[in-house]
């Protein structure tokens, strides 16, 4: 007479197997191998992985170094705490290689101390100073400029007038022809200083468009 299983045996064995399956199957977490991935803490959350972290510290690193290079009267108009301070102007007087490097890696700490109100506002003033800048340097390369074409050709000057009808004519004709006396006699250049004020007052601020108009034509000559 046979013997019939034992009751349960069935889906005990069912049981293992999919117990089995479950272990062998269960799907992994995938590591990218990626140093950017996003990490989570203890508590689930998302945190800023390690190479954003380092770009974070290199950004600070070089505003830090950004403040080092400024003049001295924009460096004054920058909102910095004051051990900051102290720190960015110590930096600048260090001449020593290996002492300048300390000061700058001191620089940066520091800069990793600030909270993010403070160093975006330390980024605008930066930002404020260099479209400052660039502006005023683009107004007096203009006038650099056309000082070389009044200089080079007398059309200029007829042009120069009526683009600048508040001008003083005979004064620039004076100042042109002195200032070419200058340099073929090799003197001072007295008048070409001269000639470079009487553009300047000439122009005046209102004349940003026309040095943005003719910095659009330098670059479409240089495309």
């Amino acid at each position: 007479m046979s013997q019939r299983p034992a009751r349960g045996g069935k889906s005990d064995a069912a049981a293992s197997y999919n117990v089995g399956m479950n272990r062998k199957t269960r799907i992994q977490p995938i590591d990218s191998g990626r140093d950017d991935a996003r990490e989570a803490d203890e508590n689930g959350y998302d945190r800023p992985s390690k190479s954003q972290l380092k770009r974070e510290m290199h950004a600070l690193q070089e505003l830090g170094e950004a403040l080092i290079a400024l003049p001295k009267d924009a460096l004054k108009r920058m909102p910095m705490p004051d051990d900051l301070g102290d720190a960015v102007r110590e930096a600048r007087r260090i001449t020593d290689h290996e002492g300048k490097r300390r000061q700058l890696q001191y620089v940066g700490k520091l800069m990793r101390s600030l909270n993010e109100e403070e160093i975006a506002a330390l980024r605008t003033a930066l930002d404020t100073y260099r479209g400052v800048n660039k502006g005023e340097t683009a107004r007096l390369h203009w006038i650099e400029r056309t000082r070389e074409q009044l200089l080079a050709d007398d059309a200029a000057l007829t042009e120069f007038i009526r683009t600048h009808p508040g001008v003083d004519p005979q004064e620039g004709r004076t100042l042109i022809r002195n200032a070419r006396k200058e340099r073929e006699q090799q003197k001072p250049p007295r008048y070409y200083r001269e000639l470079f004020q009487w553009i300047k007052n000439a122009a005046g601020p209102e004349n940003d468009d026309e040095i943005e108009d003719d910095e659009d034509d330098r670059d479409d000559d240089h495309a």
